[in-house]
């Protein structure tokens, strides 16, 4: 069963920006393992925009667009934004001060219905306050 999920910056890091990638990181084997099985693997605009950003010469950056080319955009509609300022409400008044960019990212998987597999611990606040659901690799 094919599944559709988002990866986050935080991942794609871990297995683009490293000189040597821990290949026994289990989010590593989990991006692989989803690779292998043909999965839907999508980014979110602010997350391309991310991993493109801290690249300084042209080389890199034109592989890197490359390289993350097949990979498709989650289609964000104004609904989107406003379920992401929603839920950024919503996790201020439970005390959890998320990001407008984690907020968008986490509402553009919720209306999808794509879990997001990430690294980054503010993602697991917003899922206790929301339908995010994390994928949670063993290992």
């Amino acid at each position: 069963m094919v599944v559709n999920l988002v990866v986050d910056t935080s991942v794609w890091s871990l297995i683009l920006r490293r000189p040597r990638v821990d290949e026994t990181h289990p989010l590593v084997r989990a991006f692989r393992a989803h690779v292998a099985a043909d999965d839907g693997i999508f980014l979110v605009g602010n997350i391309l925009q991310e991993l493109l950003d801290g690249l300084r010469d042209k080389k890199n950056f034109d592989r890197l667009k490359r390289l993350l080319e097949p990979f498709p955009l989650v289609p964000l509609e104004r609904d989107t934004y406003i379920e992401a300022a929603v839920l950024r409400q919503r996790c201020r008044t439970k005390g959890v001060q998320a990001s407008a960019v984690d907020c968008l990212i986490a509402a553009a998987c919720i209306q999808h219905g794509f879990p997001l597999l990430t690294a980054d611990r503010d993602f697991s606040y917003i899922a206790k306050h929301s339908e995010l659901a994390l994928l949670t690799p063993q290992g």
